[in-house]
């Protein structure tokens, strides 16, 4: 029996391509799929009859997949970023027709997007570049979504992704046209950079409690299970509140301290880094999760470390003074937000200094709405960025809007002693510090950059303005110096 034409493609069906599927054809729409390993195919419509008899037709030859989708057609690729990505296009668009549209859902670099967008439209094909975020339960029951490229191509799919999205009562779908080019992947990018910022912090909270406080597993579940009830209520302290109540099926006590500390990295929050120094856009927040992975990966250099240093007196974590354990989890609590805050500016900063860069107009009220379901930073607290957006879109910077400035203040001194004990009791928080600094940095009208300038024009004429007269000057630093030495 010959199948009805269906309505969109996706092509690559690993966990997320799969969930994407199914989760678009239990929203009401057919959708044919395929894989170059087939097995995956049979597997995909095999889960669509178990989880509801859902419109999923599988297909083991591209061209019969291709001709299955109804015109225009628009074809979804969930494969892994690089030469995939260019094999996939290559194979499916010997079978496109002019009007058809691809959609790259995967992490990749801007750039790619561009240049692909470029490539097939001389095919008389459109394409976009869409981040997808919130793992494998969020493409199954509801993502947050950022397409970016031919705003053509997201009117065709738009009533698709308005439903398949994470829906925010109050606010409406986690999909937006991102704009322009490669957009979507640049803030899908950006979002994972953050995302990086805000594990960070809350591992070093953990770190303090755990390793100062000496809360127990089962103390620190209930920790943040309450902080999950207040301003840090988010999808990220949630699934930590989970994962201290998991217990060790392979052995005694909590499977949390098995986990070896290591921690890996896809690429993204590299990408972030290095487009905060292209872009001169300070980001030491996420700088600091990226070099904290780095140094997570020297496991057994570490090993070897502790066995020198604990001669010197490193080893166990003494303080000075006993720990009033309830004063210090509110300070932590309002640490790890103040921090928090600081992270989110940085990305905000970065996706705002590229659109002004590309001309993208992206409008960053809107990408916090997107943000507020479905995705891995999910969060109340993007109400109040959204909020603070809206209130004043030319923002310069998170930190000065009256309410988060205000919140600020209220925390700083808790968020000084908690970096104050770490620091003392010999703890790593190099985000909150990072945080810490970058914010003691922007709040200061003036800085010791004047010094660096001085050497900078003592040693390579690089010139100065001054403060008190306009215009750009050089001293002869090294010859007054040395007559002042005569």
């Amino acid at each position: 029996m010959a199948q009805p034409s269906t309505r969109i493609g996706l092509a690559g069906l690993a966990v997320m391509g799969q969930n994407l599927a199914l989760n678009i054809a239990e929203k009401g729409f057919p959708i044919s799929v395929y894989n170059r390993t087939t097995s995956k195919v049979d597997e995909t419509v095999e889960r669509a009859k178990v989880e509801g008899n859902l419109p999923v037709y599988g297909y083991h030859d591209p061209e019969a997949f291709v001709h299955s989708i109804q015109k225009p057609r628009v074809i979804i690729m969930l494969v892994k970023a690089g030469a995939p990505v260019d094999q996939t296009i290559k194979t499916l668009s010997a079978f496109m027709e002019k009007g058809d549209c691809i959609i790259d859902g995967g992490n990749e670099w801007y750039e790619n997007t561009e240049r692909r967008e470029k490539a097939v439209a001389e095919l008389g094909l459109l394409y976009l570049g869409m981040g997808v975020s919130g793992g494998e339960e969020g493409a199954r029951n509801g993502p947050s979504l950022m397409p970016g490229g031919s705003f053509e191509a997201f009117k065709y799919i738009e009533d698709i992704l308005l439903k398949v999205a994470a829906q925010v009562p109050d606010s409406g779908p986690c999909v937006t046209y991102i704009g322009k080019g490669g957009s979507g992947n640049f803030v899908k990018m950006i979002h994972n950079g953050i995302e990086y910022g805000d594990m960070q912090l809350i591992a070093e909270a953990y770190d303090v409690l755990k390793s100062v406080g000496k809360l127990s597993n089962e103390e620190l579940q209930s920790v943040f299970s309450e902080w999950n009830k207040g301003e840090l209520l988010s999808f990220l302290i949630e699934i930590t509140a989970d994962i201290f109540g998991i217990k060790d099926d392979k052995g005694d006590g909590y499977l949390v301290d098995k986990v070896l500390d290591k921690t890996g990295m896809k690429g993204t929050g590299k990408w972030t880094v290095q487009q905060a120094a292209e872009l001169s856009v300070a980001a030491p927040t996420i700088e600091a999760s990226l070099d904290a992975r780095f140094l997570s990966g020297l496991k057994e250099e570490r090993v070897e470390a502790a066995k020198v240093f604990k001669s010197g007196g490193f080893g166990d974590i003494v303080t000075d003074h006993p720990i009033d354990k309830q004063q210090l989890i509110d300070d932590v609590r309002k640490a790890l937000y103040a921090a928090k805050i600081c992270s989110y500016a940085q990305g905000m900063n970065l996706i705002r200094a590229k659109s002004i860069e590309q001309g993208w107009d992206l409008k960053l009220g809107e990408l916090a709405r997107i943000w507020k379901g479905g995705c891995i930073i999910r969060a109340i607290f993007l109400d109040r960025i959204k909020q603070a957006y809206d209130r004043n879109p030319n923002l310069a910077n998170l930190l000065v809007d009256p309410e988060f400035a205000k919140e600020i203040i209220d925390r700083q001194s808790a968020w000084r002693r908690v970096v104050c004990l770490a620091i003392n009791s010999g703890i790593s928080t190099p985000g909150m510090s990072a945080s810490l600094a970058y914010f003691d940095t922007y709040r200061r009208e003036r800085l010791p950059a004047n010094l660096v300038q001085a050497q900078r024009d003592y040693f390579g004429a690089h010139t100065y303005e001054r403060v008190d007269i306009e215009g750009s000057y050089h001293t002869e630093w090294f010859k007054l110096a040395k007559q002042s030495r005569i």
